[in-house]
């Protein structure tokens, strides 16, 4: 792994993360022609937690975290860290105290494709994490990496400035102009929300359900 770490990227206007921030990742994964989920194991250590913001990306070495702190010095308020770290459940490289230095920073979460540990300080925190889970196992700082370059997490590239969107259900990046992308949002929830309506009121939509189910050979019996 070659060492290089840019000091320095675009990030998305406040404006058009502002225009996400509304929105679920599932809304934002389906509106955008279900595209940009991360790997569903990553989620987040406790319910309830949720993330809008400008992706800053490390790569560390497998069962190594050196490069983490660099991104974390260079982190703005706001940003989502976003670490690459061997897709390895089995190391916890992060943990309750690189958590303080995030929130010291105004970072926003932390999305890794590894295992973190202190998950009990962790979970009584006010700083998101989402992670393959938690793992006893601590990581050495010997390795260089990369920081604030393109990353695979989760089978996702990541590039800086990425607007990433997270909650219970998992974690998506934004692969759309975000204002045009927050408007296919806002219709697909108007529409969602009119066929709730409709549901609690006894009624489904089935017609065209049937006629699909027909065209591909399904037979109904009394």
């Amino acid at each position: 792994m070659m060492a290089h770490v840019r000091r320095s990227f675009t990030r998305p206007s406040p404006e058009a993360i502002d225009a996400i921030r509304p929105y679920s990742p599932a809304t934002v994964h389906e509106a955008q022609g279900k595209l940009g989920a991360l790997d569903s194991r990553i989620k987040p250590l406790r319910h309830g937690w949720q993330i809008c913001g400008s992706a800053i990306t490390a790569q560390c070495h497998i069962g190594d975290n050196l490069m983490i702190f660099e991104a974390i010095n260079l982190a703005k308020p706001g940003d989502v860290l976003v670490l690459s770290a061997g897709n390895n459940p089995e190391q916890g490289g992060f943990g309750d105290v690189l958590a303080a230095a995030c929130r010291g920073k105004g970072i926003a979460g932390l999305i890794i494709d590894a295992g973190v540990r202190d998950g009990r300080g962790l979970r009584a925190g006010d700083f998101p994490v989402f992670s393959l889970g938690l793992c006893v196992k601590g990581t050495s700082k010997d390795t260089l990496g990369t920081v604030n370059m393109p990353v695979m997490v989760g089978n996702q590239l990541i590039t800086p400035g990425d607007i990433i969107v997270a909650d219970d259900d998992g974690v998506v990046v934004v692969r759309q102009e975000p204002f045009a992308l927050a408007k296919a949002c806002e219709a697909r929830e108007a529409s969602e929300a009119k066929l709730i309506e409709m549901h609690l009121s006894g009624r489904m939509e089935i017609e065209d359900r049937y006629d699909m189910m027909r065209a591909k050979g399904c037979v109904w019996e009394d």
